[in-house]
C-alpha cells in the first residue's frame, strides 16, 4: 500500500467553494475509473473552514502513478492553484490498518 496525506489551504470562502466543486468532479472520475485507488477521502477541517485534508490510499506505487497519469487528475492539479494558497504533502507507507490488506 502507498498513501498520501495532503492538506490544502484555500484562498478565501469563494475559492473554498470552487475547490470543493473541483474535488467533487474529480472524485467522480476517480471512483469510476481507478480500481487501484483504495481510498480517496476529502475532509473539511473542523474549526478551519479554508482547509481541506485528503487521505489517499493506493494498492501500490504503480496504482498511484496510474492515478497521476489520468487527464482528470492532471486537470485537477492544474486548476487547483487558482483556489489554494498553501499545500502540504506527506507520503505514507502503511504499517497497519483496519479494512485494508497489508503485506508482510
Amino acid at each position: 500500500m502507498f498513501g498520501l496525506f495532503v492538506r490544502f489551504t484555500c484562498k478565501d470562502e469563494a475559492a473554498a467553494a470552487a475547490f470543493d466543486d473541483l474535488v467533487e468532479r474529480t472524485g467522480e472520475q476517480i471512483r469510476a475509473n481507478e480500481p487501484g485507488t483504495v481510498i480517496y477521502a476529502v475532509h473539511r477541517v473542523d474549526g478551519r473552514p479554508l482547509e481541506r485534508a485528503f487521505y489517499e490510499l493506493y494498492r501500490d506505487k504503480s496504482a498511484f502513478e496510474e492515478h497521476e497519469s489520468k487527464a482528470y487528475v492532471r486537470a485537477f492539479l492544474s486548476e487547483r492553484d487558482k483556489y489554494v494558497s498553501a499545500t502540504e504533502v506527506d507520503r505514507l507507507d502503511l504499517v497497519s490498518g483496519k479494512g485494508v490488506e497489508t503485506e508482510h
